[in-house]
């Protein structure tokens, strides 16, 4: 077992050197198994539990300092609600590092299996171990293996919970996590990190597995170290991680903007609509996956929408509304369908047919998630099958759309790219792939011209 140091102040070190400390981690992770990856987030919960006195205070300062704020650099009631640490907050966020530890090993595992030849060059006199069951076997074979990424670098905003889910989700795959957090957040940030630093060094593991920059000015010159860092994941505003793309040459996964909708079909149970449509915005506004509009087919607008008016207005949910929509029910304007409110405001729009509604989806939503409300099965499957986003869902809350939620532990982002990962990322979303190959004295040679050896090309299943 390795001896890590005790944990280094990020804040004495350049962005290089951060970057540089990072790799080298990563390095001492990937290989380690699942148990010593399992006990270092236990000792990561546990020293959160021990740690809460810490936090709490360490956030007062970061609130004290938010509604100072004035003018444009003042905060959103959502960006206030997202940056406060509560004791359930604070509590769930242990239970996510425990979510993970408990999630199987994403690591080592075989995607695919390939014989290429069953039988050994002339030369070979020994049979060798073949694959994870470590059997003894002839011929050359090919395996397709789960491995980390290395370094991930996340830029994220007011979200002390980000730290954590982040960080667990990193050590249980094996990759060293390089995290830059707003100014709104920074004294809570600065917190936690140093909590889970000295759980992984208590552990023996690098503490520069979890590391941590500050300042804007440290958010170019990370954008910069395509050599050390292997992804980038923006978590924030459409602007944040616009300039994100914009700017390095690393690999970004992240979205820019959650504008979900809800279509409510003219076969829908009007109660469940409700329901759902309550849940989707009031549960939690600020959350990239709450319902931002509405869509209800005309057939049962007149009915529908002032019940909805009713129930919005009683969970002090501002409405907007199309013309038809405003003929209904009192509601304000509608001055863009691409907004992502983030507070207790939402859009609300007449459509004639479901292929309407697929159609506003499709030109004003952000692929992130959609649902539709309706009793008719088939109409609930065109839904599913045509609608392009991360998440699609029938008679369900879009606030389901999340890592915790479907069982991934936590997430590390929510991308609405269809490169690498997509919706929700968790532990597979932090891990790539190598192909290892095992002869015995086998050349590429060997297999070219009429009389060279043939490929068997076999999958594993079909292998003798």
């Amino acid at each position: 077992m390795s001896t890590a140091a005790a944990p280094v102040r990020d804040d004495v070190l350049s962005t290089q050197e951060i970057a540089q400390a990072a790799k080298a981690a990563a390095r001492v992770l990937a290989p380690l198994n699942e148990a010593r990856r399992n006990a270092a987030l236990e000792a990561m919960a546990k020293a959160l539990e021990g740690a809460s006195a810490e936090l709490f205070a360490a956030n007062a300062e970061d609130l004290k300092v938010a509604v100072s704020l004035t003018g444009e650099d003042a905060l959103s009631a959502a960006t206030m609600a997202r940056l406060k640490l509560t004791d359930s907050k604070l509590r769930e966020m242990v239970e996510q590092v425990r979510s993970v530890m408990a999630l199987p090993d994403p690591l080592g595992r075989v995607l695919d299996a390939v014989e290429l030849d069953d039988r050994d060059p002339e030369i070979s006199k020994t049979q060798i171990p073949y694959g994870n069951d470590n059997k003894k076997t002839s011929g050359l074979h090919m395996e397709k293996i789960s491995v980390p990424l290395s370094v991930v670098a996340v830029i994220f905003e007011a979200r002390p919970d980000a730290v954590t889910q982040i960080a667990a989700l990193a050590i249980k795959s094996g990759n060293a996590v390089i995290l830059k957090p707003g100014r709104e957040v920074e004294r809570t940030a600065m917190a936690l990190v140093r909590v889970l630093r000295e759980a992984l060094a208590a552990e023996g593991l690098p503490a520069a597995a979890v590391s941590l920059v500050l300042g804007r000015e440290r958010v170019n010159e990370l954008l910069a170290m395509h050599s050390l860092v292997d992804m980038v994941i923006p978590r924030g505003t459409k602007k944040l991680v616009e300039y994100v793309q914009a700017n390095t040459r690393i690999p970004v996964l992240g979205h820019a903007e959650g504008v979900c909708h809800i279509y409510v079909d003219r076969a829908a149970d009007e109660e469940l609509a409700l329901r759902v449509i309550d849940d989707a915005k009031t549960d939690y506004p600020a959350s990239c996956n709450a319902v931002e509009t509405v869509l209800v087919h005309a057939a049962i607008a007149g009915d529908f929408l002032p019940k909805l008016a009713e129930r919005m207005r009683e969970r002090g949910v501002v409405l907007h509304g199309d013309d038809v929509a405003r003929a209904m029910m009192s509601a304000l304007p509608v001055d863009d369908w691409h907004t992502e409110y983030g507070e207790l405001e939402m859009a609300v729009g007449v459509v004639p047919s479901l292929d309407a509604a697929m159609e506003h989806i499709h030109e004003h939503g952000s692929v992130h998630t959609e649902s539709i409300i309706t009793e008719d099965a088939e109409v609930a499957e065109r839904f599913l099958r045509e609608v392009d986003a991360a998440s699609v869902m029938h008679n369900a809350s879009t606030r389901f759309a999340d890592g915790f939620r479907y069982g991934f532990g936590a997430e590390v982002g929510i991308s609405t790219s269809k490169f690498h990962a997509r919706g929700p990322v968790g532990l597979d979303g932090l891990t790539t792939y190598k192909y290892v190959v095992r002869g015995a004295g086998h050349v590429a040679g060997d297999y070219r011209g009429a009389q060279g050896r043939a490929f068997t090309h076999r999958r594993k299943s079909e292998a003798r």
